[in-house]
């Protein structure tokens, strides 16, 4: 996990695509090159763009994948990670515990 996390922060974490980089190496056992080019792909931008704040901001409103500051009527929380599971077409385990509770 310390290499995930520090190469997530590298890239800027949430900020930019760090966190979907590093979430593509963990649950999918990617390389970083090979993640990189996954992400990139699935939201549409160069792999050179995953570590732009600038770029990757516009890509994550419009996306809803989740932004570091409040934006009004934007996906925070569990909707945006289950924006990212769609997005990344992964499984994230707390988005299907979420929703085996709504379905009790």
């Amino acid at each position: 996990m310390p290499i995930a996390h520090i190469m997530a922060s590298g890239m800027t974490g949430l900020r930019a695509g760090g966190d979907l980089v590093a979430r593509m190496e963990l649950s999918k056992s990617m390389r970083i090159k090979e993640a990189k080019e996954y992400v990139a792909k699935k939201v549409g931008v160069d792999p050179i763009d995953l570590s732009d704040e600038y770029a990757m901001r516009d890509v994550r409103e419009e996306l809803g994948l989740g932004v570091i500051t409040s934006v009004p009527n934007a996906p925070k929380g569990i909707a945006a990670k289950m924006n990212i599971e769609k997005v990344l077409d992964t499984k994230i385990k707390c988005c299907d515990t979420f929703r085996n509770q709504l379905k009790k």
